[in-house]
């Protein structure tokens, strides 16, 4: 295929003081990327938008590098390769790594991978097949140790990750009770996805609804929220609980941190346990855990739902959607055609 000379890319402009906004990134033509002896060059196909993506926005690093400002944005994508110098991947091998918000790159081979369009739409290495499907069995399965029978809450219940969470916590004969910000999003993970219960945090009473549909408190806790939603679970814990922390969406951005108490003394009294991971602290089990998602899926046990964008240059736009509560599902960018549709 004919190679364009030059593509398009969404770079950092300025650095967010408080809430992100579109005018924090540009849009700008620059010249394709060439590949060296050993790698890749990868048309993107699909851009995934993460919340983790506000954090590598700030000055400081966090527990990954930062992106310099008029540096192209940092993110995952699925595309095609179009060019290779490297053995293991030919033109045409459809694969997923960091592609950045842009639509051709030169990626890092270390978690480039291939994917094999026949399983699944190849969306799906974004969300329940890639990083958000890996976090929410990993975050839920290794760090939070559900029991049958114990009651799991899981925030963002309606996103990419909670989603996730509350289906498995179901495979693995839990209650489970998740927290959404609409009528709609819960009717979702309720009517849907299968979750026992859903509490509205922006119309319901926290405190009563936890100890409504968790009246034995609360075993396990997939925390990717933060704030007044962290200290309801806090005060409604289960002796022995565990929390797993995979984010803290709600304080992102925050120009200042909350100056407010965070009920760290229910921990002692419930021997509760809080800890935080890393999707990629799991990297080296990846391969024995997709082939089982992938099954559940197979199986009706887990179902997805993904939020499309249409093109690169509507990317800034939709990931305030991620802050303002409006996606509903895996949040996606189409960036260019796909070859295996």
């Amino acid at each position: 295929m004919s190679l364009p000379n030059t593509h398009r890319r969404v770079v950092l402009a300025n650095r967010p003081n408080g809430m992100v906004s579109p005018d924090n990134f540009r849009l700008e033509e620059a010249p394709l990327p060439t590949p060296a002896p050993g790698q890749v060059l990868v048309r993107q196909i699909v851009m995934s938008l993460d919340p983790y993506m506000r954090g590598r926005m700030n000055a400081v690093a966090g527990y990954a590098a930062n992106v310099e400002i008029d540096a192209v944005m940092t993110g995952g994508g699925v595309g095609e390769v179009v060019q290779s110098l490297h053995p293991d991947f030919a033109v045409g091998d459809i694969v997923e790594g960091t592609l950045g918000w842009q639509e051709y790159s030169v990626p890092p081979l270390e978690r480039l991978r291939k994917i094999d369009p026949s399983i699944a739409p190849i969306s799906t290495a974004n969300g329940v097949l890639g990083m958000p499907g890996m976090t929410a069995y990993f975050g839920l399965l290794h760090v939070g140790e559900p029991k049958p029978g114990e009651t799991v809450v899981v925030s963002a219940a309606s996103g990419a990750v909670g989603a996730l969470v509350g289906q498995i916590a179901k495979i693995m004969g839990c209650h489970v009770v998740g927290i959404a910000g609409s009528p709609a999003k819960c009717a979702y993970v309720v009517d849907e996805l299968g979750f026992d219960a859903c509490i509205n945090y922006k119309t319901d009473d926290l405190d009563a609804g936890l100890q409504k549909h968790c009246p034995g408190g609360v075993d396990v806790y997939f925390e990717s929220v933060g704030g007044a939603v962290y200290d309801a679970i806090t005060r409604n814990l289960a002796l022995g609980a565990r929390i797993a922390v995979c984010g803290g969406i709600a304080e992102y951005n925050l120009a200042e941190p909350e100056l407010v108490p965070r009920n760290t003394r229910f921990f002692i009294p419930m021997r509760a346990r809080m800890q935080g991971f890393l999707v990629y602290d799991f990297h080296h089990l990846w391969p024995e855990a997709l082939p089982r998602m992938g099954n559940w899926i197979a199986e009706g046990k887990i179902k997805y739902r993904e939020d499309f964008v249409d093109g690169l240059e509507n990317a800034p736009e939709a990931f305030m959607k991620l802050f303002q509560g409006e996606n509903f599902g895996k949040l996606l960018v189409r960036v260019g055609n796909d070859p295996t549709a």
